[in-house]
């Protein structure tokens, strides 16, 4: 998408600055200024005449009509002369009789006000916003705009909107709000930009029996009759997108802190013990961020509901965070390990808001980062405070290769984005922004140090608490804590896209560094960074650090170790833990070196991980050979490290995919070659638990035999389909535990087709049995895992039926390789009558929201074009020869 700087944005500074000058020259004129309502269309920002203070909110839900009305009272002040009040608004019907702008009375000595109307009230629909155009200029100071309006209850999770559950087997709606990141507007007029701050005072009129939720406290509640006036708390100045309703039938769990913040959380009827971990969760991590942050939370309570038709995981609202049901709740005999460490790192990273976005706000949308990427780092940092054991710094990784595969793309975009326009805030809520954001965190609290980067942080959050901040203004705390040059630093990564590979070689007893753009094409790029390099030589105590400024640097090897006689063989890792966000390629010498290194287990957990990630990211980029790859791939024959295994498993499937579509009639047998790699850590685990066994192993235990299910391996197969069939017959079986299900499904898939659908129908009868939202989950991205395109077919069909809630829908993509071109031509035609509308709708769109998405998958279909290319080439001289002497040295069974 295009920068785009455009007129109007000039324009609005250009006004601004003739107020600011006209209000100095003439303080006492009431000449009016003269502005067209024109001008105020298709500007990316709302004009700053008018400062909103409070807003009084009184809204009345109908969850049988699905439509609402309301009110908003909205304390404003006029800073500069204007006769217009322009701010957003969208899919609401205004009533422009009630529109009006009540001020004490121009010197006027007594305690009368002044009722203005505005001339017209012009609604702009394709801006979002609400023009008010007033005869006369409005007097410097406060007043009152006071409007009424309607709206409607909408179905796409947005906005305020409709979600349904059941009660007692009938279906009911609950109203829920969803303002992230500029939809406030489509519940009530307001200035919908996180630096327009204010306080918020709610009033609800609602269905007497439900339970009706805000940011704040309830502070009265009138019962009359069906319906229930709901007054709450006027809260602490925050920006809209935070603001919270939540109005439906529900138990809670609650809790109190040691500070006195009264803790609940809410699900639905019936599902009230499944809230019970988070709860602890929460209390937990409210008293540790006091304690990290230096300040306590700020609100009296605080609310976590269970949603079940929610776009996103999760939202951080003040004092009210709402959640997906998966993301949310633990049920201790039906939930994975898996489920549990995500229900810590979710709440961890909303309850990280709370501070970092509620508290201290970025000053605009190009911010994001600041509040994503943070809130990203820090949930590690709790969920590694409260579960040491789970080792999720070391788990951290996974999400920092997915941020290095994104950030390797041409079409991806730097970490802090000009937005110009609220339509585009959609584009930077990646992988950019918050795993970017939280690797180069990662990465500057590695260099500075944890005690200073947590004092400057504090520093931080207390200067600019209740305000806004700027990327700038985290750097400076940061730089003034520390004595650091972290503004010239950080800029380097913030600023420019992608990130580089460090390439590292021997030559005469010396280590030569360079730097280069890494992209995942294999093509060059010109970006330049500084690197913070660490590296050990030969074991972990001879380390060395230093940035990497130049594109190339050279460093003596006698420097590191002080036996020489040993320089020859010592092993070199550079990124020691991979707390840099940067890739290293080693040349032959030093690559053999850190296989022997791998195989003798001298390398942490990290170190492995990143030195096959780096590994698979050049192979794939054509930058290193398959041969050399494979080869690499056999030292990690006995690996049983979670986070390593579950990399290397994430690696097998798009291997086995490449390799099919390259070289369909190879000897290479890969699926063969990765069943011999994961066989070892397979029998090791077994298909059940073991007393005592590590929270890690439970989670390995099912993606090791999804893996070996997915290739076809017999006896997974065969043993999967014993232990479904048992689980038929009592859900509650000890031989399903929930740990394995996933795999257990996708190995009943497997041997589904047209002729044997028993386990398809078995499948779908569990899905709709269940209550529990993560097993319907589960059953949902196992569905399409059948070979048999017929059944895929069927399956994707079912996606998109009334069983399937639309945010579940896409759980079901990860289809089958077999399945590939079905879904494929399903996604294209699903809707066939509307594919000339389609591309008419895409063709007259290049500034879209999903414009950068679209040209990055474009990418991404022509770096696998390019990889197949090579594989092709490549297996019909040196693979298959050296492919089968490795796999000559593994265990099959």
């Amino acid at each position: 998408m295009l920068d785009i700087k455009g007129i109007g944005c000039g324009l609005l500074l250009a006004l601004a600055s003739y107020f600011y000058i006209r209000s100095r020259r003439h303080p006492g004129s009431n000449m009016k200024v003269m502005v067209s309502m024109e001008e105020f269309k298709g500007q990316p920002r709302l004009p700053k005449f008018a400062v909103p203070k409070r807003y009084d909110i009184r809204l009345k839900p109908n969850l049988t009509t699905c439509k609402f009305t309301g009110s908003v009272a909205i304390v404003l002040k006029i800073v500069a002369d204007t006769s217009f009040i322009v701010l957003n608004a969208a899919e609401l019907s205004i009533d422009t009789t009630s529109v009006s702008f009540t001020h004490p009375a121009a010197r006027s000595s007594n305690s009368m006000q002044q009722v203005l109307k505005p001339l017209k009230v012009d609604v702009v629909e394709e801006d979002e916003i609400l023009v008010l155009n007033f005869a006369n200029t409005l007097p410097i100071g406060l007043g009152l705009l006071t409007i009424h309006f309607q709206g409607s209850l909408n179905d796409k999770m947005k906005g305020f909107y409709l979600s349904t559950y059941e009660h007692n087997g009938e279906k009911k709606n609950m109203a829920v709000t969803q303002f992230k990141p500029d939809d406030a507007r489509r519940c009530f007029p307001c200035w919908d930009e996180p630096t327009c701050k204010a306080t918020f005072k709610i009033t609800l009129d609602i269905p007497s029996q439900l339970v009706a939720l805000s940011n704040m406290p309830i502070i009265e509640e009138k019962v009359d009759g069906d319906l229930k006036t709901v007054s709450y708390q006027e809260s602490p100045i925050m920006s809209t997108y935070l603001v919270a309703i939540v109005v439906g039938l529900f138990d809670y769990v609650e809790h109190l802190t040691f500070d006195g913040v009264k803790v609940r959380v809410y699900c639905q009827v019936g599902k009230v013990n499944q809230g019970k971990f988070a709860l602890d969760v929460v209390v937990r991590t409210l008293e540790l961020y006091k304690e990290y942050f230096a300040v306590p939370y700020s609100l009296p309570k605080l609310d976590m509901v269970a949603i079940p038709d929610f776009a996103f995981g999760s939202m951080e609202n003040y004092g009210l965070v709402t959640y997906c049901e998966t993301t949310l709740l633990y049920d201790v005999q039906h939930s994975t390990a898996a489920e549990k460490q995500r229900v810590v790192i979710v709440v961890a990273h909303e309850l990280a808001h709370q501070w970092f976005g509620n508290l201290v706000t970025m000053e605009w949308w190009t911010h994001l980062w600041l509040n994503e990427g943070f809130a990203t780092w820090v949930s590690y940092l709790a969920a590694d405070h409260l579960f040491p054991e789970w080792k999720v710094w070391t788990q951290f990784l996974d999400e920092y290769t997915k941020g290095l595969e994104m950030d390797g793309l041409r079409e991806s975009h730097p970490i802090e984005v000009k937005i110009n326009h609220a339509s585009e805030i959609d584009e930077i809520i990646d992988s950019i922004s918050y795993i970017k954001g939280a690797s180069v965190i990662q990465m500057l609290q590695s260099y500075l140090g944890a005690d200073c980067f947590q004092r400057s942080l504090a520093s931080y959050v207390k200067k600019f608490a209740c305000s806004n901040a700027k990327t700038e203004d985290l750097w400076a705390a940061l730089e003034e804590g520390s004595g650091e040059p972290v503004n010239k630093l950080m800029n380097s990564w913030t600023k420019q896209k992608g990130y580089p590979v460090v390439s590292v070689k021997v030559k005469d007893q010396k280590l030569v560094f360079e730097q280069s753009q890494f992209l995942a094409s294999g093509t060059h790029g010109d970006g330049q960074w500084i690197v913070p390099i660490t590296l050990c030589c030969g074991s972990y105590d001879a380390c060395k650090n230093f940035l990497l400024q130049k594109n190339s640097e050279t460093l003596d090897m006698k420097e590191l170790m002080s036996d020489e006689s040993n320089l020859a063989s010592a092993w070199v890792k550079l990124n020691v833990d991979q707390t840099g966000f940067y890739r290293v390629e080693y040349d032959e010498d030093l690559e053999a070196r850190l296989r022997n290194a791998i195989e003798n287990k001298y390398l942490s957990a990290t170190d492995r991980f990143g030195i096959l990630d780096d590994s698979f990211a050049l192979c794939m980029a054509r930058q290193k050979s398959f041969t050399s790859f494979f080869t690499l791939l056999n030292a990690y024959k006995e690996e049983l490290e979670y986070t390593v295994l579950s990399n290397l498993i994430k690696m097998s499937y798009k291997v086995e995919r490449i390799t099919a579509d390259a070289a369909p009639e190879s000897p290479v047998d890969i699926k063969f070659f990765f069943i011999s790699l994961f066989l070892h850590s397979a029998m090791k685990l077994g298909w059940e638990p073991k007393p005592g066994e590590s929270h890690l192993d439970a989670m390995l235990r099912g993606e090791v035999l999804t893996a070996l299910a997915v290739f076809g391996h017999n006896m997974t197969l065969e043993e999967a389909s014993r232990r479904f069939l048992a689980f038929l017959d009592d859900r509650n079986t000890p031989l399903l535990h929930p740990d394995i299900r996933k795999a257990v499904y996708v190995a009943v898939m497997r041997t589904v087709s047209t002729s044997n659908r028993f386990g398809y129908e078995s499948l779908l009868r569990v899905y709709r049995e269940t209550n529990l939202s993560q097993e319907k989950a589960r059953i949902l991205s196992s569905l399409t895992s059948s070979p048999d395109p017929n059944i895929t077919l069927e399956a994707l069909n079912f996606l998109l039926s009334s069983e399937v809630r639309t945010q579940d829908a896409v759980l079901g993509l990860a289809v089958s390789r077999e399945g590939r071109e079905t879904a494929w031509t399903w996604l294209k035609f699903a809707s066939l009558e509307k594919a000339e509308e389609i591309q008419e709708f895409f063709a007259s769109r290049t500034n879209s929201k999903i414009a950068r998405t679209l040209k990055q998958s474009t990418e991404r279909v022509h770096i696998n074009a390019y990889w197949v290319q090579s594989f092709r080439t490549e297996v019909q001289y040196e693979l298959a020869r050296a492919f089968m002497e490795i796999v000559q040295t593994c265990v099959i069974q």
